[in-house]
């Protein structure tokens, strides 16, 4: 009787139930607007900003953040976010996504666990600096840094090294030209009257898309680094065969002696880029030719970059002109910015699950890029450069639970 019972209510029109899937966390997201180092880009733009707030997350965005690259107020607003006047709101949110390293001010407005996502410009930064953001107790990760695991790249580093290696050509051209006063040599040449020499450090991104773009102008290109399977993987990218070398001394400085344009283009994945090309070798180069410094945001290759700006992008420097400008996007800021805005948005939704702390913990690209953690540095190559105490980051998060 109980077996006829129980196969009656089983077969019995069952009371229809959706499946309720699991929460997500909203997210409460600040953009200000950046003030330092001439930055034209912006961390959102206002396609992401709509994205983001179909998700149900929160932004908040400082007026004018996106207008230098040509993004309204109203093109925010129109996308879901909150537009205010004041910064001190902006800093009232739980993640501050910056394209520009945050001031010692801004560092001032941040409070306990707050995560802020932003560059770390290694010539600029001080001891002071770390200390400030180590008494805020935030949470604070460099773009650079940030890993993806799966493709093993670093994918702000990698849409902007597109970006900047690209540039860095066209730069590049425009210093040689009499009226900056470079050589008066026209990169391409022309019928009966030989290319510039280019010579580019490293065989990453950066090199690939400078390598690409100097080739179309007709250049004379050679490629040096000590990663053969890197050169190895550039000749295969561009389709044809190119000089390049390891970086043998002898050889590196006969090149560069005879040089029109060299191009720093190497990246470190922890802390500054390697130095290659000392100060006596640059004393030898061309009177006029041009030094285009992309690793700067790193320290540079070249021993004698000092980082610039857009307003005095350019230094002369044993009649070398020397372009070290950290942040070289941000010239072309409408482009920059978008790149930018569709890694971070990508990243951010992968927090609304579990929240961006979650998030952090447990994804290992992510957290490779952390730096301070809760009043500890967390970046090994700044702790010995500053003399400073760094706790591995693995140790600090396995320690809270």
């Amino acid at each position: 009787m109980e077996t006829v019972a129980r196969t009656f209510a089983r077969l019995t029109t069952q009371t229809e139930t959706l499946e309720v899937g699991r929460r997500h966390q909203q997210l409460f997201i600040g953009i200000p607007r950046e003030t330092t180092l001439q930055e034209n880009r912006v961390a959102l733009i206002p396609q992401s900003v709509a994205t983001l707030v179909a998700h149900g997350h929160r932004i908040i965005v400082e007026t004018g953040a996106g207008e230098k690259a040509r993004f309204s107020d109203l093109d925010y607003t129109e996308a879901g976010a909150e537009i205010t006047h004041s910064r001190e709101a902006v800093f009232q949110a739980d993640v501050i996504l910056k394209v520009a390293p945050p001031t010692i001010e801004e560092i001032d407005l941040m409070r306990p666990n707050q995560v802020i996502i932003s560059p770390i410009h290694l010539p600029l930064i001080t001891a002071e600096y770390i200390q400030h953001l180590q008494r805020r107790r935030v949470i604070a990760l460099a773009m650079e840094y940030i890993r993806d695991t799966e493709m093993g790249v670093f994918p702000i580093v990698r849409a902007m090294s597109e970006i900047a290696g690209t540039s860095a050509i066209l730069i590049g051209a425009d210093l040689l030209s009499t009226a900056r006063g470079g050589l008066g040599v026209l990169l391409g040449g022309i019928a009966g009257v030989p290319p510039a020499k280019v010579i580019i450090l490293g065989a990453g991104v950066v090199a690939e898309f400078a390598t690409r773009t100097a080739i179309g102008l007709g250049a004379e290109v050679r490629v040096f680094d000590n990663n053969v399977y890197k050169l190895m993987r550039l000749q295969r990218h561009i389709g044809r065969q190119l000089h390049t070398s390891v970086v043998n001394p002898i050889h590196l400085t006969e090149q560069l002696l005879t040089a029109d344009v060299a191009i720093g283009a190497m990246h470190s994945s922890h802390g500054r880029s390697p130095l290659i090309v000392p100060e006596s070798i640059v004393e030898r180069m061309k009177t006029g030719s041009v030094i285009v410094d992309v690793s700067i945001d790193q320290g540079g290759v070249f021993e004698t970059s000092q980082a610039t700006t857009h307003d005095k992008p350019t230094f002369v420097k044993h009649g070398v002109i020397h372009y070290c400008v950290p942040n070289i996007p941000s010239r072309v800021a409408r482009t920059a910015s978008e790149a930018v805005s569709n890694i971070l948005t990508s990243l951010l939704l992968k927090a609304e699950a579990g929240g961006i702390h979650a998030l952090i913990t447990s994804d290992e690209g992510l957290r490779n890029g952390v730096y301070t953690y809760k009043g500890c540095l967390t970046n090994q190559y700044l702790g010995e450069r500053f003399q400073i105490k760094s706790t591995d980051m693995d140790l600090l998060i396995s320690s809270e639970y």
